[in-house]
């Protein structure tokens, strides 16, 4: 069968996040929880559906950028749609400047993607909501003397085309708009709701989600889910203050995310895990953060595991031949690959990191222009990736790397956080046994030979 090369480069682009229930997507999803330590999202779905369907809960979920996050969380939203809820996902990213996160931000972004996603339902009118955001935009309109300007439109805010009525998202996407890409904005913003974060919640919640849920329980709905995705991506450079903004966001202000009266789930980033302040973030949150693991393709004494293994290799071969059954498409490793000892290679050089593996093959046919793929281009695409990770690796963190290499294990020191932040040390789970590796890019590096 003859293979499509620009369609495979196509199907292989490592910043695509399958969407479950399109046709074509549906085809590439391997569902790799049976070597994951348990399929994280039926028991997140559980959860809502069955053990609380009327009680708010919020759950934080968490993994290395790339490990496949997004497409995990959209399968949850397809999965609930089904079950009869309202689904609200969205990439904070989209809304928020990641390197200065605040609260409000985090609250606001969610309100209007709420109000955007309920155009269809009438909600009476949201008064303290209104106030807030209306002194928040005179704030913003407001010289840093303190003098007042006339800015045109500013009578209008958040009012729509037609002047019918006030309008929540479009209000609250004026004020993001205009404070994204201004630090001093932002700044001005902060300082104007940072004291009235208790009112903000509340009117969010009385004037928004518990009427909403009312509406669409009204409507035969069972409920409201808010998925925030990319807040694991928030930097974290100090606050002004000097306090880490990641544990500023989450430990701090923790008890704020868990307060909105509907179902939650936050993406957390994954080297929060390792913070000496980890202890206080699982008392803020009313269950420990849910992990999404590597994908084993190595058990911890280097010997291969053979489940895990089968699975990536699935996952290459599923974005060449989608149409064809899993077992059939063996056979056919040789049309891609110059032999499958390549394909192995291929798959125990990505860790088991989705996005990785992924990007490997992408660079690997921009190189190679032609099939089959011989192993010979993939040991230059490697050697060219590691020599760009290893650049910015001090001789403490190869230390560091060392002890992992050695321990299959960290320990909650600030170094082994940036190892894990930098994706220079990767955590697998499967039958109960949890361990940690150095990414094997780096195990060739002359560094830890």
């Amino acid at each position: 069968m003859a293979l499509d090369l620009q369609k495979f480069y196509q199907a292989t682009n490592p910043s695509r996040t399958l969407v479950i229930n399109d046709e074509v997507d549906a085809k590439y999803y391997i569902d790799f929880s049976s070597v994951r330590g348990g399929d994280i999202i039926s028991r997140l779905k559980q959860k809502i559906t069955y053990f609380q369907p009327n009680e708010p809960t919020c759950t934080l979920f968490t993994g290395h950028i790339g490990c496949g996050k997004s497409t995990e969380l959209i399968r949850l939203k397809a999965e609930l749609e089904v079950l009869g809820f309202h689904v609200v996902y969205f990439e904070s990213s989209d809304d928020l400047e990641m390197t200065d996160v605040d609260i409000a931000d985090v609250l606001l972004a969610i309100a209007r993607r709420v109000s955007q996603s309920l155009d269809k339902i009438i909600l009476e009118k949201s008064d303290r909501l209104q106030e807030l955001l209306e002194g928040a935009w005179k704030v913003l309109n407001s010289e840093v003397t303190g003098v007042k300007v006339k800015v045109p439109g500013v009578g209008d805010f958040g009012v729509t085309a037609e002047k019918e009525k006030f309008s929540l998202a479009l209000g609250i996407g004026e004020i993001t708009t205009k404070t994204k890409s201004d630090p001093t904005l932002r700044e001005k913003l902060n300082q104007y709701l940072a004291p009235q974060k208790k009112q903000l919640l509340t009117a969010i919640n009385q004037e928004l989600l518990e009427p909403a849920i009312e509406k669409l329980k009204q409507q035969g709905q069972m409920g409201l889910v808010v998925i925030v995705d990319n807040l694991d991506r928030i930097d974290n450079r100090a606050k002004s203050w000097g306090r880490p903004q990641q544990e500023y966001l989450f430990v701090d202000q923790g008890e704020f995310l868990t307060k909105l009266n509907c179902h939650l789930v936050y993406t957390m980033p994954l080297s929060l895990k390792f913070s000496n302040d980890y202890g206080m973030l699982t008392q803020r949150f009313p269950e420990d953060p849910k992990v999404l693991p590597m994908v084993p393709v190595q058990w911890p004494d280097g010997s291969v595991h053979a489940q895990g293994m089968a699975l990536m290799q699935q996952m290459v071969l599923a974005r060449a031949f989608p149409d064809i059954q899993a077992d059939e498409r063996l056979n056919y490793i040789t049309e891609i690959f110059d032999s499958p000892a390549a394909l192995e290679r291929l798959c125990i050089m990505s860790g088991g990191h989705v996005r990785d593996l992924l990007r490997l093959v992408n660079t690997w046919i921009m190189e190679e222009m032609q099939l089959p793929l011989r192993r010979e281009t993939l040991d230059q695409v490697i050697r060219a990736r590691r020599n760009e990770m290893i650049l910015p690796i001090s001789d403490e963190e190869w230390q560091l790397l060392r002890h992992v290499r050695q321990r299959k294990k960290v320990s909650d020191d600030n170094g082994y956080q940036k190892l894990i932040r930098s994706r220079f040390v990767f955590e697998y789970r499967d039958g109960g046994e949890s361990w940690f590796d150095v990414n094997p890019i780096l195990v060739e590096a002359r560094e830890l030979v």
